[in-house]
């Protein structure tokens, strides 16, 4: 049976078309990352929400720390699990395990129980894409290994992103549909199924990836664990504790102060490997050190959808559908409604920013829905009726939306550079995201200044337009990390600098989520969004004039790897 499937994969390669382990791999992900940005999306309205659908009902300060954390270690615990799955488990075992703790995880939030049981969850989810995240990525790369299919590789993952943007894009109307008609835990359960959808659609598909399943042999001069474990993890733990029990809170939160204070270890241990460097191998560490430093401003914004930027569509943003959208959306329930009726709701100070207890609990009073604070009284609905609003989570859905529309455009602009002499080379594929990044804040910046928006909504055009900027930063950058990482990274330190690349975007989820938790403190938030759009000038213009000399140490190690 095995050598029928064999033969019949060779026979469509013939024909031109992409092995059938590649959509065995494009669904899988497809609803992992379903669940991922289903989570994002809600995550921090289900933290504040204090109405009786089953929110927590916590102040911005205490749920952007929740949720910092939890986008942090989503994205730190691959370097884990990649390492486990390279030396030890296999990429299919670490899929299963991974899949089967994020749902798990996400199944355990959707119980809305105690706070117990919703950290259990948010453990399960971490810890399970560690596993998955990196693996799943390295299978398909596995299986474009051979001679006859490398001319495809570039293709497969771009129809691979894709699988990715279309979960992404999906999930927030089945996250609006199920929490507006049923509860938050209809939703969070939604990610659950999916990922459960997604490991079941793996194990029927299993038969055209088994042969990509191979471990790598511990190369001479790879670190091993054990010592991994003493000089990164080890430290990185005991500087997180002291972090989170030195009295008060330097950034805002213990959770903070810990994950900050745990970095310093681990960015230590990556200036040591280029310090005792030699030769050609310093170049390459540096090269990569450089570019990870102006990756962690890039990921700092790319992370702000799911804090500032949620809290802007669900406050500053006018949200009322037009009565021709009401009218198509309604069915689905893809609509809220806020009522000018009494209602209990948070306590705001005259800057209308949400007052909380000494444990962190909003203060609640009877009132209008806080949607009105900040609505000109012309647009209050007429007595006896309500507002009907597109759902917070489904401007989630912009960035997958742009990506999908922008994503031909961007890749035939690459082609026609190429085709012309003029391509572009990866560090400056990085300074020139980096920037387009910073005049995504930009616009947001606009968006503040374009009226007082303590006392009057703005369109929804400038966090869609926002969106729109990022995303060509994000295809200029995103797609290129880990390829670079791979090709410039010293063979017996690849996997600890692919850890590297996963850590500084841990970091810059973290670091934008720290910058949020001052959000309230910002009486004018254009200088929050400018904080980010300086950030990212600076980076990507000191990057420039290093583009030159990093390319040719990015060519020359490629060149001498082949």
């Amino acid at each position: 049976m095995e050598d029928q499937i064999i033969t019949a994969d060779v026979a469509d390669i013939k024909k031109g078309k992409h092995p059938r382990g590649l959509y065995v791999l494009f669904f899988t992900e497809m609803w992992e990352r379903f669940g991922y940005y289903l989570m994002i999306g809600i995550f921090l309205l289900y933290l504040t929400d204090t109405t009786n659908n089953g929110g927590r009902g916590l102040d911005n300060v205490s749920a952007i720390s929740i949720v910092g954390t939890y986008v942090a270690l989503i994205y730190l615990t691959p370097f884990i699990g990649g390492l486990i799955a390279d030396r030890y488990l296999g990429y299919i075992k670490s899929i299963f395990l991974g899949g089967g703790l994020l749902a798990l995880g996400y199944f355990l939030i959707a119980l809305n129980g105690s706070n117990f049981v919703m950290y259990s969850g948010l453990f399960c989810a971490i810890i399970g894409n560690g596993f998955f995240k990196p693996n799943i990525s390295t299978l398909l790369g596995n299986i474009y290994n051979r001679p006859d299919l490398k001319p495809k590789k570039d293709v497969a993952y771009n129809i691979f992103y894709m699988g990715i943007n279309i979960g992404a894009f999906i999930c927030n109307f089945v996250a609006a549909l199920l929490r507006n008609n049923f509860s938050w835990g209809w939703a969070f359960s939604a990610a659950g199924f999916g990922m459960t959808v997604g490991l079941v659609w793996f194990a029927f598909g299993l038969k055209y990836v088994r042969k990509a399943d191979v471990i790598k042999p511990v190369q001479k001069g790879d670190m091993p664990l054990s010592k991994i474990a003493l000089y990164v993890f080890l430290p990185a733990l005991i500087a997180g504790a002291i972090g989170w029990f030195i009295p008060g809170n330097i950034l805002g939160s213990d959770s903070n102060d810990a994950f900050i204070f745990a970095c310093i270890p681990i960015i230590i241990f990556y200036l040591s490997l280029w310090y005792r460097a030699t030769g050609f191998d310093k170049k390459r560490i540096s090269t990569l050190l450089i570019l990870f430093a102006v990756s962690i401003v890039f990921w700092n914004i790319y992370n702000q959808n799911s804090t500032a930027l949620t809290i802007w569509a669900q406050t500053y943003t006018n949200r009322e559908a037009p009565k021709f959208v009401q009218s198509a959306l309604k069915p689905f329930g893809f609509l809220e409604t806020v009522s000018t009726k009494p209602q209990e709701v948070p306590k705001v100070d005259d800057q209308f920013r949400p007052i909380a207890d000494a444990n962190g609990k909003v203060q609640t009073h009877m009132g209008t829905d806080l949607y009105f604070q900040n609505l000109q009284k012309d647009k209050y609905p007429p007595p006896g009726e309500d507002l009907k609003l597109i759902s917070t989570e489904i401007y989630q859905s912009i960035n997958p939306f742009w990506i999908i529309v922008l994503t031909p455009l961007i890749v035939g602009f690459f082609g026609y550079m190429k085709a012309r002499g003029k391509e572009l080379s990866t560090p400056s594929k990085f300074a020139w995201g980096t920037i387009i990044a910073g005049l995504s804040s930009l616009v947001m910046i606009f968006a503040c200044l374009s009226t007082d928006i303590y006392h009057n909504k703005v369109s929804s055009w400038w966090i869609f337009s926002s969106y729109g900027v990022f995303t060509i930063s994000e295809l200029f950058v995103s797609p290129v990390g880990l390829s670079l990482t791979s090709k410039v990274a010293p063979r017996r330190l690849t996997a600890l600098m692919m850890g590297g690349w996963f850590i500084t975007t841990s970091l810059g989820g973290k670091v934008s989520a720290i910058l949020a938790g001052f959000w309230d403190q910002f009486d004018n938030k254009a200088v929050f969004f400018a904080i980010s759009f300086i950030a990212a000038m600076i980076a990507g213009i000191l990057l420039f004039p290093l583009a030159k000399r990093l390319n040719k140490v990015v060519v020359e190690a490629s060149e001498m790897d082949t």
